[in-house]
């Protein structure tokens, strides 16, 4: 009972999440993530870059840092620093597992069902992460990239994501977790 009664607070907070200022449901499937903002209307599919194509992002003038290899991905979901991001994480397949190590953000993605998890990120720049669950023979090759930028740069990327990766009504976060039981 010593134990067990502080720990219920502990439980309780440990789900009781701010506010979101923004929502992202990030689905995985074998190989890669699909990151969609739905109050936005943007769905992206981000897709680890291989040798070749990470050389020519170095050619063109894009820091070597910037794209490091088996973390590189061909579209990095961007956020806004100092604003809190609700992930809903769910699999189209198999167990996956979205975590961003800066973020302190590791959770399970399963099929059928959706896990949540959040962070505020207090600094702009690149976070890199990638599936932490043995999910199959490509597991080591499906990375996840959030660039964090001011609010101005992030309204911009909204605007042209909206024309470069435009969604229907993609899918709703119910429909995602399955029929009701």
């Amino acid at each position: 009972m010593a134990i067990a009664i502080p720990s219920f607070k502990l439980l309780y907070y440990q789900y009781t999440f701010p506010p979101p200022d923004l929502t992202i449901k990030a689905t995985g499937h074998t190989w890669n993530w699909t990151h969609e903002f739905p109050d936005q209307g943007i769905s992206v599919d981000s897709v680890m870059l291989n040798d070749t194509e990470r050389e020519a992002a170095v050619k063109s003038g894009v820091p070597a840092w910037q794209v490091p290899r088996n973390l590189a991905v061909d579209n990095e979901i961007l956020v806004p620093v100092d604003k809190v991001v609700h992930v809903l994480v769910t699999s189209s397949d198999v167990i996956h597992n979205w975590t961003i190590p800066s973020f302190g953000s590791k959770v399970d993605a399963v099929p059928g069902r959706i896990t949540a998890t959040w962070f505020r990120a207090t600094r702009e720049g690149i976070y890199f992460g990638q599936c932490s669950e043995l999910c199959g023979k490509d597991h080591a090759y499906m990375p996840i990239a959030v660039k964090v930028v001011d609010d101005q740069e992030f309204a911009s990327w909204v605007e042209s994501a909206k024309k470069k990766y435009a969604s229907a009504p993609a899918s709703t976060f119910a429909s995602a977790a399955g029929p009701a039981q």
